[in-house]
């Protein structure tokens, strides 16, 4: 027997049989749901088993297929484990003050020289405000707060003065503190406005070890901190 059209339910006949979408259909039967347009094997789209053109292809939702009981039951798993994660997560860490993915040490040491930065530029608009244009320089500051608190020191004849005063014991670069700095870590040195550093050598971008001529603290120290004597 010839099945029946899948659009009139009148039996299609071999010569004019289109198979497509689990169905049998008339050449002239095979057109767009909506605005009748007549169909191929090549331009079609099917939906629920109804052809259509693609002006009129629906728009599925995936709605009914995606919240099924399987779906639904490892969608929840997945939120539990989620928060069983976050948890660990938050536990681990709870204390430490800090973010295990943003606050890693290098992001921690960026941190810190920003905060150095700022620090340098509040100093310098304060000493603006501060400073008179006919003050002397820091280091002439330093000089001659030195020149009233030892005064012997400096009546001495130049061959006379000690050798300790002029240059650092092991010939190392000389600084002078710019501000005043608190060490952070354990490996860092403490500062005031107008300490020498001895023995200053370079580390990486932004850090400088040094022994403290005035605690005798030897360990790291911001560069933007210190300037050259």
């Amino acid at each position: 027997m010839n099945p029946p059209c899948g659009r009139c339910n009148k039996p299609v006949y071999p010569t004019e049989k289109i198979n497509c979408l689990d169905k049998y259909w008339h050449k002239g039967c095979f057109s767009c749901e909506v605005c009748k347009m007549a169909l191929s094997m090549n331009n079609y789209k099917g939906f629920e088993k109804k052809p259509y053109c693609s002006m009129h292809y629906p728009k599925s939702s995936f709605t009914i297929v995606t919240d099924t009981p399987e779906n639904l039951r490892l969608k929840q798993q997945s939120q539990l484990n989620s928060q069983a994660l976050y948890k660990e997560e938050f536990e681990k860490n709870k204390g430490k003050g800090f973010s295990v993915v943003v606050d890693t040490p290098e992001m921690q040491r960026l941190k810190k020289t920003q905060d150095q930065i700022s620090n340098i530029k509040y100093h310098e608009e304060f000493e603006k405000s501060k400073i008179r244009s006919d003050a002397p320089p820091p280091e002439n500051r330093q000089e001659q707060e030195m020149q009233s608190s030892h005064p012997e020191i400096f009546s001495q004849p130049a061959g006379q003065m000690r050798p300790a005063a002029a240059s650092p014991p092991s010939g190392g670069k000389r600084y002078q503190a710019l501000y005043s700095y608190t060490a952070a870590e354990a490996d860092e040195v403490t500062l005031q406005e107008g300490d020498l550093i001895l023995d200053v050598e370079p580390i990486d971008e932004g850090w400088m070890f040094g022994c403290n001529q005035r605690t005798g603290k030897k360990g790291m120290l911001p560069a933007n901190y210190v300037r050259p004597v």
